[in-house]
């Protein structure tokens, strides 16, 4: 495998690179690209640790020798949010980063897997469609916003409070990744039981976990060491599937579903192209059908931003 990590010197990139130098399958090559002059340091500084896994660093004149012959690339190039600010308060900035990196995602690779997860995923992954769409190399199986960060913090929040091994937790989270657009399906979490109150305060705590980190680091960033790790265990399910496993994972994807939103976070059987097959998500709580239902146009608009963005 081929992986390229687009923005690898940031906060999220190189925690994000560590994970993967250590564990992707033995003979794979890792890319590490940014316009930061810091990235070929990264690239060597990986490089000493003892894994059969090659990693080169490529500045910003070496995009296209980043991408060519990859098989997955993952892009959290952006800037981080700080405190105050909403993740739609970086649109302006990260939209034109995602939309530039794509562009050479079509021109050098347009058969790799890509998963977005510079904010706000809600509408960069219509970025990139729309992108690779111009370019004529759209295939909808292959695009991913990565909303693993979502599914391990409600994960971690439930067996905190209901005194479990989060490795046995599983949750689903669909809909999107900002805000209320997050919907964690509590009703589904096998073995637990909650009451109304849990409910209530859980699904908040998931949907603004992000603004926790970021107030806690006071001004110094937002997530980065636990969105690497959400990106690398979305990486590796990718190349597991690719490889012939049978992997399922919640991911942002285009739907074609006019009862939720062009795309919508799903459990998705992940394979060898990409998307195998959009799984149901079943049946919701009435609580969280009125969230799913108050959370809609939200999301619809934040996709109909991506795309004006790109064919304006």
């Amino acid at each position: 495998m081929k992986v390229a990590v687009l923005g690898a010197a940031g906060g999220i990139g190189q925690a994000l690179s560590l994970l993967l130098k250590t564990q992707l399958p033995a003979g794979s090559e890792l890319a590490l690209y940014d316009v930061a002059p810091v990235v070929p340091g990264v690239a060597v500084d990986l490089s000493h640790i003892p894994t059969a896994v090659k990693v080169t660093g490529h500045g910003k004149d070496e995009l296209d020798v980043a991408l060519k012959g990859c098989d997955i690339v993952l892009i959290p190039a952006g800037v981080p949010r700080k405190p105050g600010m909403d993740r739609s308060d970086l649109f302006n900035i990260n939209a034109g980063i995602v939309k530039s990196l794509v562009e050479g995602v079509a021109e050098n690779c347009p058969e790799a897997c890509l998963g977005i997860i510079t904010n706000p995923v809600n509408t960069t992954v219509a970025i990139a469609a729309e992108t690779l769409k111009a370019k004529g190399v759209y295939n909808k199986n292959k695009l991913f916003g990565v909303t693993t960060l979502d599914v391990i913090r409600a994960e971690t929040f439930v067996a905190e409070l209901k005194g479990l091994n989060p490795a046995n937790v599983h949750v689903p989270v669909i809909g999107g990744h900002s805000g209320t657009t997050i919907l964690p399906l509590l009703s589904q979490v096998e073995g637990v039981s909650f009451t109304d109150e849990e409910v209530a305060n859980l699904t908040t705590r998931i949907q603004n976990a992000g603004t926790e980190v970021v107030e806690a680091k006071a001004g110094g960033g937002s997530a980065t060491l636990s969105m690497g790790q959400a990106a690398a265990r979305f990486c590796l399910s990718l190349v597991a599937a690719m490889q012939g496993e049978n992997i399922v994972e919640y991911t942002y994807v285009q739907t074609d579903d006019s009862d939720d939103a062009a795309f919508f976070a799903h459990p998705v059987r992940l394979g060898a192209n990409g998307v195998e097959e959009i799984l149901p998500y079943g049946e919701l709580s009435a609580f969280e059908q009125s969230a799913k239902d108050s959370m809609l146009e939200g999301l619809r608009g934040d996709i109909k931003i991506g795309v004006e963005f790109v064919n304006a």
